[in-house]
């Protein structure tokens, strides 16, 4: 069509400025809606027990992300995430079925991410954003299937250099024997979803705080430091309260697991939103000093 044509048809004149203008909220929901089948795939995989349910408090944290930014949102979606978000939800269509349902349902998360980012304001880091999307996946009982074993492993061979100078202590594979006394290090102490929620913490304070990309990346190995090390911590105590006959009680080992869960999450909040030092301002306090 001419640009003629277009003065002689008002009407798709003004159909075209309509269509234009759509609301960023009615762009993002139709991309929702064409992501639909991985929507039902998570939803099943939720419903039937398969996953623990943390991806919904991702999925919340990225609604309430939206909420807060609702009256900032672009008019003029940046069009690399807008055309990142396109490939991403043509990929996610056309590979279901040949891809494995949770590699299809990863594509299918990043596309709402990156539409989300297209929209949302430009001082909004992608990082935490990407993060999130993500975490929403139902990927615990799959990351506890592929890495729980070799995090066991790891955490039982530093809970026994750890032990060792006050107990004997032998290791074989996430088992350790102390004093004689047998003590498995079992599924749930493999610091899965303590890393889950190790990371989810790191994306929405660094949300929070309104921090830049570059700032997020620097800090997210932190995060698994950290976690690594609280994961080390808590089953050392345990382990040692084991090989030490005094195990602790079934209530005992929710509460220390939650202490250093608390005491993870907090460490990580506070390292990711600390405030930057420069070089150059750091130099300019030494010579004040000085």
């Amino acid at each position: 069509m001419t640009a003629h044509d277009l003065v002689r048809n008002p009407r798709f004149v003004r159909w075209g400025i309509a269509f234009d203008r759509l609301p960023a909220g009615a762009w993002i929901a139709l991309q929702a809606l064409a992501l639909l089948p991985a929507w039902v795939w998570m939803a099943r995989r939720l419903a039937d027990g398969a996953d623990d349910p943390l991806g919904l408090l991702a999925l919340a944290a990225l609604a309430t992300l939206v909420g807060v930014h609702r009256k900032a949102l672009r008019a003029s979606p940046a069009l690399g995430w807008l055309a990142a978000a396109a490939a991403l939800t043509l990929a996610a269509t056309m590979l279901r079925g040949t891809l494995a349902p949770l590699l299809a349902s990863l594509l299918a998360v990043l596309a709402l991410a990156a539409a989300l980012l297209a929209f949302l304001p430009r001082q909004v880091a992608a990082t935490p954003v990407l993060l999130l999307a993500v975490l929403a996946l139902p990927l615990l009982s799959s990351l506890q299937f592929y890495a729980g074993y070799p995090l066991r492993v790891l955490t039982a061979e530093a809970a026994h250099w750890l032990l060792a100078p006050f107990f004997t202590v032998w290791r074989e594979g996430s088992t350790l024997r102390v004093d004689g006394r047998l003590v498995i290090v079992d599924a749930p102490c493999s610091g899965v979803q303590m890393a889950w929620l190790g990371y989810f913490t790191a994306a929405a304070t660094a949300l929070w705080a309104g921090l830049a990309d570059r700032t997020v990346l620097a800090r997210l190995p932190f995060v698994g430091l950290t976690v690594l090390a609280g994961n080390v911590l808590r089953n050392t105590l345990l382990v040692a309260a084991e090989g030490a006959g005094r195990p602790l009680p079934a209530w005992g080992h929710e509460a220390l697991g939650l202490a250093v869960l608390g005491a993870v999450c907090a460490a990580v909040a506070w390292q990711v939103q600390r405030p930057v030092v420069h070089p150059l301002s750091l130099g300019v306090r030494h010579a004040h000093a000085a």
